[in-house]
């Protein structure tokens, strides 16, 4: 009788110890995602792709642009100022060096003038809740890729 308890008690604590396991591999795969290490994204087209980032402050809002053709980027900033109304923007251009996920963006011409010291972003491209993401490496800025709240928009409009 003592043995057959024994026995129970032991197959129930592997399968406690089993079902924690799986929900702490969860939790870790969850964290790995939210920080961008260890994904695997080089198959990832990005070609044709925008990513958008909106940053809304006291007396304007930001709303940046990436938008990736081939080798070749535009990185565009649209400035809305809050009081009068007005928006101005600036047009870069420039090229991309992608390496595995980290993202090099080198914007060197200004409506297609050549200007002196260039525009650089470093970006990590990371995937969470497969929506692609650009994060700033210097300001842990996040990009979003356009599709994604297209489709959300979409979702929302149902």
């Amino acid at each position: 009788m003592r043995k057959t308890f024994l026995g129970i008690l032991f197959v129930g604590a592997v399968f406690g110890v089993k079902a924690q396991y799986g929900t702490m591999d969860q939790i870790l795969t969850r964290l790995e995602e939210r920080s961008g290490v260890n994904q695997n994204l080089e198959s990832v087209n990005i070609d044709n792709k925008k990513f958008v980032f909106i940053k809304d402050e006291a007396d304007h809002t930001e709303r940046d642009f990436i938008v990736i053709k081939g080798n070749k980027a535009t990185y565009v900033e649209v400035f809305d100022d809050k009081q009068t109304g007005q928006s101005s923007s600036n047009v870069f251009s420039g090229d991309i060096v992608r390496k595995k996920n980290m993202i090099s963006l080198r914007a060197d011409m200004l409506e297609n003038k050549k200007i002196p010291v260039p525009l650089t972003k470093n970006l990590l491209l990371t995937r969470q809740d497969n929506i692609l993401y650009l994060i700033d490496v210097n300001t842990k800025a996040r990009w979003i890729d356009e599709d994604a709240i297209t489709k959300a928009k979409a979702k929302a409009k149902k």
